[in-house]
C-alpha cells in the first residue's frame, strides 16, 4: 500500500538542494514508515540535519522514529531506542535514549527485522503516551522561515 501524503513544501524546498540518490532513499524510507503507520504525524525540522520525525501525537516526546538527513548520509533513528528490544543488535549509538540504523540502501530497512523494530517502537510510543492526541495523519512544519 503506497501512501499519498505529500512532502511538506518547507521540507521539499530544502530537499531540492540534496543529492538525488539521498532524496530517493529518504522518500522510499518515509513511504515505508507511513505505510506501517498511516495515522502518524510527521514533524519536519531543519537544524543540524534535515529531519522528518514520526510521532503518534503532535509532540516530539511521542515520536517513535526519525529520518535525519545529513550532507552525505541518512539514518533511521529511534527516539527511545535504548528502551526497545533489539535481539538482532541492529541499533547503534551511544546516547541515553536515541539509537539509529545507518541507511545506505533500501535493504538496510526493507527487511523483517527492521520492520519488527519499527512496529515495536510504534507500540512502545502508544503505551508511553501521556494523553490522547487530536492530530492524526498531519504533517507539521517546525522549520523556521527566514
Amino acid at each position: 500500500m503506497k501512501t499519498s501524503r505529500p512532502i511538506h513544501t518547507d521540507f521539499q524546498f530544502l530537499l531540492d538542494f540534496k543529492e538525488k540518490e539521498l532524496v530517493d532513499l529518504f522518500t522510499d524510507l518515509r513511504e515505508y514508515i507511513l505505510d506501517l503507520y498511516p495515522d502518524c504525524n510527521e514533524l519536519v525540522y531543519h537544524t543540524h540535519a534535515l529531519t522528518a520525525v514520526f510521532s503518534i501525537s503532535d509532540k516530539l516526546s511521542d515520536a517513535f522514529c526519525m529520518l535525519p538527513m545529513y550532507t552525505n548520509h541518512l539514518n533511521l533513528g529511534f527516539n527511545k531506542g535504548t528502551l526497545l528490544k533489539d535481539p538482532s543488535k541492529l541499533l547503534t549509538g551511544t546516547g541515553n535514549l536515541i539509537r539509529h540504523i545507518d541507511v545506505e540502501k533500501s535493504t538496510d530497512y526493507r527487511n523483517p527485522k527492521v520492520k519488527a523494530l519499527i512496529r515495536d517502537a510504534i507500540d512502545f510510543a502508544i503505551k508511553d503516551m501521556d494523553k490522547p492526541t487530536k492530530s492524526v495523519g498531519a504533517t507539521i512544519s517546525k522549520i523556521k522561515k527566514k
